[in-house]
């Protein structure tokens, strides 16, 4: 195992576990694991220390095999300066996270916003496939967002590019974001959305549905099940997906006009759904994008799910430690 040189560490911080990985140039892993958040975002960094100092010295590695560390965090970063303005669940405003990896860990470090994070992993090693035109859509509890223009993530000016979950899909009426908008995609394409959605639905129809019937004798619904429903003919479950489909396939197509992408990859828990939510998206999809960005583009699921942010995160060390 030593005899590993030049080997990339990933983290990927998630508000409930971290994901770590032992990365090669080519973008293999060698080693995976991961380890609860801190909740209250105090310890996360000692605690990422000690877990790839343990993981380290059972494998028989040194400091000197790695190159560097690269690290997806949650919320709108400053990618140059290595802060994270804002994650509201962590308690972290202007934190300097990359200064923080860097002295508690001993090796250089890289951060950038999770959500581009995971559309480099996507790009790198995943259904990105080597374009660098790229759209990815993460349909989570959220939705979160990366775009890639020429090899490039776009980050804005001030870190907040890319954030293709507070898109105003209904500019009147729309349920309350997270955020503080109304409308926003986050709020219908999410799982929670999806739920949603179904809950309101079941409310205002009164035909047979096994998905009412589920919900009458549950009190709850996941979108896992309303897409069950849907493939079983439920008439509630079938029109949410119609639903959730025309947003975001309407929002989808703004994006796409603008990049003019040759991918748009769809990950996250929601994108287990496969064709099921595709087909209908990319009807919807070609409904609304200009012509020739829509014969351009291929809507695909994502491939490395939970892998694809250590993997960009792997990659950012790769291609920006080197220089």
């Amino acid at each position: 195992m030593s005899s590993y040189e030049q080997l990339l560490i990933g983290i990927d911080l998630g508000g409930t576990t971290v994901k770590l990985a032992f990365i090669t140039q080519e973008g293999d892993i060698i080693e995976k694991w991961e380890i609860p958040t801190d909740k209250t975002g105090r310890s996360i960094i000692s605690d990422i220390a000690t877990a790839l100092n343990n993981k380290m010295t059972e494998m028989s590695l040194t400091k000197g095999q790695f190159l560097g560390v690269g690290m997806g965090a949650p919320g709108p970063t400053n990618f140059e300066e290595g802060i994270v303005y804002k994650t509201t669940n962590l308690g972290w405003e202007n934190y300097p996270l990359q200064a923080e990896l860097e002295e508690k860990i001993g090796l250089k470090a890289v951060i950038d916003n999770d959500a581009n994070v995971a559309a480099i992993g996507e790009m790198w090693k995943g259904a990105g496939d080597g374009s660098k035109d790229i759209i990815c859509v993460t349909l989570g509890t959220g939705v979160g967002g990366g775009i890639i223009s020429n090899g490039e993530v776009i980050r804005g000016t001030n870190g907040a590019g890319g954030e293709i979950g507070h898109i105003t899909a209904v500019p009147e009426g729309g349920a309350r974001c997270g955020c503080g908008k109304t409308g926003c995609i986050e709020t219908i394409a999410s799982a929670t959305g999806i739920v949603r959605l179904a809950t309101e639905a079941i409310q205002g129809h009164y035909g047979a549905s096994q998905l009412r019937d589920e919900f009458e004798s549950t009190g709850e619904l996941s979108s896992k099940s309303i897409f069950e429903a849907a493939a079983e003919g439920d008439p509630i479950a079938q029109e949410v997906i119609d639903s959730v489909a025309f947003y975001l396939g309407l929002s989808m197509s703004h994006i796409a006009n603008g990049l003019n992408p040759e991918k748009i990859v769809i990950g996250g828990g929601v994108s287990k759904a496969g064709d099921q939510l595709l087909k209908p998206l990319k009807q919807q999809f070609d409904r609304f994008a200009f012509p020739r960005v829509a014969e351009a583009v291929e809507l695909t699921i994502a491939t490395l799910g939970n892998d694809a942010g250590v993997i960009g995160a792997a990659y950012l060390a790769k291609t920006k430690l080197a220089k």
